[in-house]
C-alpha cells in the first residue's frame, strides 16, 4: 500500500465508521462476486506467492552476506548459486505482479460493469418523480465514484489485507526467530510514525471535505451558467466581471488547498521514510553491535534490515485496515440504496400485449395522488437530513370517460386541475391509486410495457431532443427505420424541407436540447418521430403552448397529419385549439365538472364557457388584465432558428 492510499485510510476513519450499514450487505456482495470467483481464487493466489518471494529475498540476500564473510572452498559457488535464486525471485516477482494486474483489472472492471449497467437500468425505471426530487450530481456520483469505491473492493482492499497479513506474519515470525532483541527494538518507533500521522489525517480530513465541497459549488456554477438557458440569462442579466470575480475566489482556494494537500502527503511520506530509515539505524546499531561480539552473523543484520522495510507498510496499512473494509462496504452500500429503490413501474409476470391497432381509452373512477418523498427517494440523493413522508392530496378523484377509437377528446381546464396527471396515467409514466384505465380493453397494469409503449405516442410542450443528429432522434422511436420512412414523417409534420435544406441533412446535430432550432421546428421535428413511430392513440400535451402564432400554425399542420385516423387525447390551455373535438372534458380541482362540445359547454355558461369568454376578451383586447396565468397563454419569442 502506497503512502498516499495509507493517508487516505486514516483521513477517512471518521466519515466511513460513523456510517450505518444495512443489514445484509456484506451477503450481497459475496452473491455479487459470485461470477468471479474463479478470478478472484487466482488472483489471491498471486498475492500469497508475492509476499512469499518479498520475505524470501531478503533471507537470500543475508545467506549471500554470510557465505562471502564465511569463506569456504565453495564460497564462490554459492553466491552465485543464491544470486541466481535471487535473480529467478525477481523474474517470478514481476511475472506476479503482472497476474496480479491482469486479474485485478479483470475483477475490477467487470464489477465496475455490472453495478453500472444495474443501476442505470434501475434507475431508467425509477418514477418521474424520482427525478424531479434527485439531485443529478448526486445521482451520478452514485455510478461513478461509489461504484468505483465498490470495485476497490475486489482489488486494492483485498490484495492488500490478505498480501500484508501475509507477509506482516511471516516477515515478524522471521525477524523473531533470527533476533528478538533487534526486532523489538527497531518496533519501538511504530507509535512515533502512528500517532502524527492520525493528527496528520484529521486535518487533511477537514481541507479535503471543504475541496470537494468547492468543488461541487464549481461544477454546480459551471453546469448552471454553460447550457443554453443559462448563458442566455448571464448575457441577459449577469455582471461578467463579477461572475469571473466569484468564481476565482472558490478557484483560489481550491488551489491553496491543493497546495496544504501535497505537502501534507509529501511531510507524511518524507515521515515513513525517516522512520523506517531510524528503525534501520537502530537495526544496523545493535545488530553490527551483536554482530562484532560473535551473538548474531553479518548475514543475519542485512536480512533484518532488509524485512524491517517490508515490516513498516503492512502494520501500518493494517493498522487501518478496518477503514479500508468500511469504505468498500459503504460504497457497496451506498450503491445498494439505489438498487433497493422500487421501480414504481413494473410489468407483472403475465402480462398481456395489448391488440394491434387498439385505440379505445377508458377511465373507470380513478383516483390518483403522487407518492411521497420517501417512497420514490433517498434522503442522500436529495441533500437533506430526512424524507418527507407525508402524503399528498389526491390529484384525480373519480374521474370517468371514454375516448372511442379514432375520437379526438379534449382535456381543459385551471393549472393544477388534472389534466397532465391524466395524461400520464394513459402512457403509465404513473399508476392509478384507485379505479383503473383501460386501453383497448386491457388495464395498462397487465399489459407489457412494449406493447403499451408502441400503442401510445406523447409530444408534450417542451419536446426534448438529444445532443444527437437529427436521424439519431428520430430513430429513437424506431431504431430499423430508414431514410426514405425518416424522410416521410419528416414530410408529413411540414420540416422535410427545411432539414433538405441543411448542409448535413439528416446528419445534422441539432445541439443541446435542440437549442440550434426554433421552438416550432423542434416541435415539428417530435411530431415527425411521433410519425415515425406509428402510434394508434396520441397524446398532445399542450404541444402549442410556448409557441408564437406562425410557428403554431406551421405546427397544427403537423398535428393535422399526426392525428389523422388515430384516436387523440389533447390537453390545451388555448381553447380555441380544441373547438372541433369530439369531446371536451373540463377538469377542475381532480374531477370533470363538465363535459360536451364546444357549442354546448358555452351555451351551458358555466367554467368552460367563463374561460373560453376570458381568453376571447384577453385575445380582442391586449390591454385587457390577465384573468389566470393557467388560463391564458404567454406566447415566447422561439429559441432560435436552424444555423447553417
Amino acid at each position: 500500500m502506497s503512502s498516499w492510499s495509507m493517508l487516505r485510510s486514516i483521513q477517512n476513519s471518521d466519515r466511513v465508521t460513523q456510517h450505518r450499514l444495512t443489514r445484509g450487505t456484506t451477503r450481497r456482495i459475496l452473491r455479487f462476486a459470485r461470477p468471479y470467483r474463479r478470478d478472484i481464487a487466482v488472483f489471491l493466489i498471486t498475492v500469497v506467492f508475492d509476499a512469499l518471494i518479498g520475505v524470501a529475498t531478503p533471507l537470500l540476500a543475508g545467506h549471500v552476506v554470510n557465505a562471502i564473510t564465511g569463506g569456504g572452498d565453495d564460497a564462490a559457488g554459492v553466491v552465485i548459486r543464491l544470486a541466481l535464486a535471487i535473480a529467478v525471485l525477481a523474474v517470478v516477482d514481476a511475472l506476479l505482479s503482472l497476474a496480479q494486474r491482469w486479474y485485478s483489472a479483470r475483477i475490477g472492471e467487470g464489477i465496475i460493469l455490472d453495478l453500472r449497467t444495474r443501476v442505470y437500468d434501475h434507475v431508467q425505471r425509477m418514477p418521474l418523480q424520482f427525478f424531479t426530487r434527485t439531485q443529478t450530481g448526486a445521482l451520478v456520483s452514485r455510478l461513478n465514484n461509489d461504484v468505483m469505491g465498490a470495485q476497490r473492493a475486489f482489488t486494492s482492499t483485498l490484495s492488500g489485507v490478505v498480501s500484508n497479513v501475509i507477509q506482516l506474519v511471516l516477515t515478524a515470525a522471521v525477524m523473531f526467530s533470527l533476533s528478538w532483541q533487534i526486532t523489538a527494538l527497531s518496533l519501538a518507533l511504530l507509535p512515533v510514525f502512528i500517532i502524527p500521522a492520525r493528527r496528520v489525517g484529521k486535518r487533511l480530513a477537514e481541507i479535503t471535505r471543504e475541496s470537494y465541497n468547492l468543488d461541487a459549488k464549481m461544477n454546480a456554477t459551471m453546469t448552471e451558467r454553460f447550457n443554453v438557458s443559462g448563458a442566455l440569462l448571464v448575457k441577459l442579466f449577469g455582471r461578467p466581471d463579477d461572475e469571473a470575480a466569484h468564481f476565482a475566489s472558490r478557484a483560489t482556494r481550491v488551489r491553496d488547498i491543493g497546495v496544504q494537500q501535497a505537502m501534507f502527503s509529501r511531510t507524511f511520506f518524507v515521515a515513513m521514510l525517516l522512520v523506517a530509515s531510524l528503525a534501520q539505524a537502530l537495526t544496523y546499531g545493535l545488530g553490527g553491535w551483536l554482530a562484532v561480539t560473535g551473538s548474531v552473523t553479518a548475514g543475519t543484520v542485512v536480512t533484518l534490515a532488509l524485512l524491517l522495510t517490508r515490516l513498516y507498510g503492512p502494520l501500518t496499512a493494517l493498522s487501518n485496515v478496518r477503514v479500508d473494509v468500511m469504505s468498500a462496504l459503504v460504497s457497496f452500500d451506498r450503491v445498494f440504496e439505489v438498487l433497493d429503490l422500487e421501480p414504481g413501474i413494473s410489468e407483472k409476470p403475465g402480462a398481456v400485449d395489448i391488440p394491434e391497432g387498439a385505440g379505445r381509452v377508458e377511465f373507470r373512477d380513478v383516483h390518483f395522488r403522487y407518492p411521497s418523498a420517501s417512497e420514490v427517494s433517498l434522503a442522500t440523493l436529495e441533500d437533506v437530513t430526512t424524507l418527507d413522508r407525508t402524503e399528498s392530496e389526491p390529484v384525480l378523484k373519480g374521474v370517468d370517460f371514454t375516448v372511442e377509437p379514432g375520437q379526438m377528446v379534449a382535456l381543459v381546464g385551471p393549472s393544477g386541475a388534472g389534466k397532465s396527471t391524466t395524461s400520464m396515467l394513459v402512457s403509465r409514466v404513473y399508476d392509478v391509486t384507485e379505479g383503473a384505465v383501460l386501453v383497448g380493453g386491457v388495464d395498462v397494469r397487465d399489459a407489457t410495457l412494449g406493447s403499451l409503449r408502441d400503442t401510445i405516442g406523447v409530444v408534450t410542450q417542451d419536446s426534448h431532443l438529444f445532443h444527437e443528429t437529427i436521424a439519431e432522434n428520430l430513430r429513437y422511436a424506431k431504431p430499423g427505420a430508414t431514410e426514405d420512412e425518416m424522410w416521410a414523417a419528416l414530410t408529413g409534420a411540414q420540416v422535410a424541407d427545411l432539414v433538405h435544406a441543411l448542409p448535413d441533412g439528416l446528419d445534422t446535430v441539432v445541439g443541446e436540447r435542440g437549442y440550434r432550432f426554433s421552438g416550432g421546428e423542434k416541435q415539428r421535428i417530435a411530431i415527425a418521430r411521433l410519425l415515425l413511430k406509428h402510434p394508434s392513440i396520441v397524446i398532445m400535451d399542450e404541444a402549442t403552448a410556448h409557441l408564437d402564432s406562425e410557428s403554431e400554425a406551421a405546427v397544427q399542420r403537423a398535428l393535422s397529419a399526426a392525428l389523422q385516423g388515430r384516436t387523440a387525447l389533447v390537453i390545451a390551455h388555448r381553447l380555441s385549439t380544441v373547438r372541433d373535438a369530439d369531446q371536451i372534458l373540463v377538469l377542475d380541482q381532480g374531477r370533470i365538472v363538465e363535459r360536451g362540445r364546444h357549442e354546448e359547454l358555452v351555451a351551458a355558461g358555466g367554467l368552460y364557457a367563463e374561460l373560453y369568454r376570458t381568453q376571447f376578451a384577453v385575445a380582442a383586447s391586449p390591454e385587457a388584465p390577465p384573468y389566470e396565468e393557467t388560463d391564458i397563454e404567454i406566447v415566447t419569442v422561439p429559441a432560435g432558428s436552424i444555423e447553417p
